[in-house]
């Protein structure tokens, strides 16, 4: 299972944060076809977020057949191959690494601080 993160500050909707995150789970392996996810109410309390927010992303990925719904049981993840585009990969990493310097400069730290403090991460 992955760990739901929203950022308000991304500037893409959080409907589409969590199909991202869906899709990129699936992308690496963290999840696996047949695996169940939250509940809409259930992922929507622990995102803090409404309920349609939820529903829409969940909808959505029912729709491109990444998701399944079995009326009763739950959401799984269907047995569906997702690869991300290297393009795509590269894209969602500068997207991270702006918004984690930005913070970083903020503070007063160098490019050589991030490196030496990213590096003792491994």
């Amino acid at each position: 299972m992955i760990d739901f993160k929203l950022d308000p500050k991304a500037g893409s909707p959080f409907y589409r944060q969590i199909i991202d995150q869906i899709k990129f789970g699936i992308a690496t392996g963290k999840l696996k076809a047949g695996e169940q996810l939250p509940t809409v109410r259930s992922l929507a309390v622990e995102l803090k977020v409404n309920l349609n927010t939820v529903a829409k992303a969940y909808r959505e990925l029912e729709i491109q057949n990444v998701l399944e719904t079995q009326q009763g049981t739950g959401t799984f993840i269907s047995d569906i191959k997702i690869q991300i585009s290297d393009k795509e990969k590269g894209e969602k990493l500068r997207e991270i690494c702006n918004e984690f310097s930005s913070i970083a400069f903020s503070y007063g730290f160098s490019i050589s601080d991030m490196i030496n403090e990213l590096q003792k991460q491994k």
